[in-house]
């Protein structure tokens, strides 16, 4: 069977999308966007928030555990010739700049001096 361990990584990145739209929820519940405020809603979610620091946690390192999962997920359709179905190949090329971006954007949210520099 050509079924192996190497296909498991689409099925986590469904569940680290899951975790991910989750966490996000709850910090968006507790976030404000203006720009001379948003950094301090951070902080209030790591400090004030029951478990915000836990569930930004979460959320940063479930967004590196996701892009683990996505290039994984694309060496094992190298690896197994996936790239040769065209349609699916490019969509999964347009969905990975979609989160490249949605990633960008996530990271420029707080307004810390990380996000000035990304």
């Amino acid at each position: 069977s050509n079924i192996s361990v190497w296909w498991n990584f689409g099925s986590l990145l469904g569940l680290c999308l899951a975790s991910q739209v989750l966490t996000g929820l709850f910090l968006a519940m507790h976030y404000t966007s203006d720009i001379s405020t948003a950094f301090s809603s951070v902080t209030h979610i790591c400090r004030d928030v029951s478990y915000g620091w836990l569930i930004r946690s979460m959320h940063a390192n479930g967004a590196s555990f996701f892009f683990i999962c996505i290039y994984m997920h694309i060496g094992r359709g190298l690896y197994y010739g996936s790239y040769l179905y065209k349609e699916t190949w490019n969509i999964g090329v347009v969905l990975l700049l979609l989160v490249m971006m949605t990633a960008f954007v996530g990271y420029v949210l707080p307004w810390g001096q990380m996000s000035f520099w990304g």
